[in-house]
């Protein structure tokens, strides 16, 4: 056989092996996507007891706050966030949540703009390094329902509540250990932690979205 033909023989076969190769890939990450399950109940009491840590790649913060008395609600989110609690089903309107935001994670697209809200003008980062919340009290049925706690910002600690949306329980990825998320919102006065600057161009009303996932430890 010449050589050339030699060469383009274990060429192909080469391309051959490769094509296997990444047709295996294709199916294993198929049936690893089909195996992931989805939430199982809406329940609160089917939530298993034990200590919950937020999966920090499946929560997220958005802030919406009215620009220039409402042409838009000007969106930014925190990169940052983090948080835990410990369920029982027996006493779940007690559980005590504590999510923690870093200030310095705004992102609101704009590089340099960011620097400025986390800057001393706004959040004041530098002096008040975290943002935190811990809930004293929820309530609820029908996987709806609302959290009361704690929220200190920018040096000033106040009550506010949260409508809360429970998404469901179900098993993690492909099917590891227990994972549950939570949609919610809030408003609050930014004002009301002493945070004033730019009122000629953004509102005083701040809207708090949040999407959120626990896993069990």
């Amino acid at each position: 056989m010449p050589t050339c033909w030699r060469l383009c023989a274990g060429l192909a076969e080469e391309v051959a092996v490769v094509r296997r190769l990444l047709l295996a890939v294709a199916l294993w990450g198929a049936l690893a996507f089909t195996a992931q399950a989805n939430p199982t109940s809406q329940d609160p009491a089917k939530v298993p007891a034990g200590q919950y840590v937020l999966d920090k790649r499946h929560a997220s913060l958005l802030v919406k706050v009215p620009h220039m008395g409402g042409f838009s609600k000007f969106t930014m989110r925190f990169d940052r966030l983090d948080g835990n609690f410990t369920y029982d089903p027996a006493t779940w309107t007690t559980t005590k949540v504590t999510i923690t935001a870093d200030p310095t994670s705004i992102n609101t697209g704009l590089p340099d703009f960011d620097k400025t809200i986390a800057g001393a003008s706004y959040f004041d980062s530098a002096k008040y390094p975290v943002i935190t919340f811990v809930s004293t009290k929820a309530e609820g049925a029908d996987g709806k329902g609302t959290v009361a706690g704690d929220l200190t910002f920018h040096g000033v600690t106040k009550p506010v509540v949260l409508d809360v949306t429970f998404n469901g329980v179900g098993p993690g990825m492909l099917g590891a250990g227990t994972r549950i998320g939570f949609s919610g919102t809030t408003r609050l006065k930014r004002s009301d932690f002493g945070v004033t600057a730019m009122s000629q161009f953004a509102g005083d009303d701040l809207d708090l979205v949040f999407e959120v996932e626990f896993v069990k430890k």
